[in-house]
């Protein structure tokens, strides 16, 4: 969880700021997976969300930078909606600010109906 925990409290644009307390309630309450290097060390993580029956978020994917551009973030999306698919869930939603084309690669489109979609979101704006 050291890696994890740096990436996304310090890197991630969408958690900087999130506690280790935070980072590690929300694994321990999900569906993560980690890609590893040769040498051991972890490359890349996600996590998913998921009421194992209806729905599926797919969320803090994130690719160390001295392992980007290998093909490790598709990889990522693409067992998010292998493991959608073995538990028979048809809807699998995810955000991105910049990744829109990695997750195109695997068929993820944008939302058809955004305006059903409402939220609350009390977190201070991106910076």
């Amino acid at each position: 969880m050291d890696s994890v925990v740096r990436w996304i409290s310090l890197d991630a644009y969408w958690a900087k700021g999130r506690t280790r307390e935070v980072i590690e309630r929300s694994f321990a309450n999900s569906f993560p997976v980690g890609i590893y290097a040769a040498d051991g060390q972890q490359a890349a993580v996600a996590r998913i969300v998921s009421d194992r029956a209806t729905f599926t978020w797919l969320c803090d994917v994130y690719v160390d930078p001295a392992h980007r551009g290998r093909g490790l973030g598709t990889m990522l999306a693409t067992w998010a909606v292998d493991w959608a698919e073995r538990h028979g869930i048809k809807r699998i939603t995810l955000a991105t600010l910049d990744a829109h084309g990695v997750y195109a690669k695997v068929g993820f489109v944008p939302i058809a109906h955004p305006e059903r979609w409402m939220e609350i979101d009390k977190r201070p704006a991106f910076g």
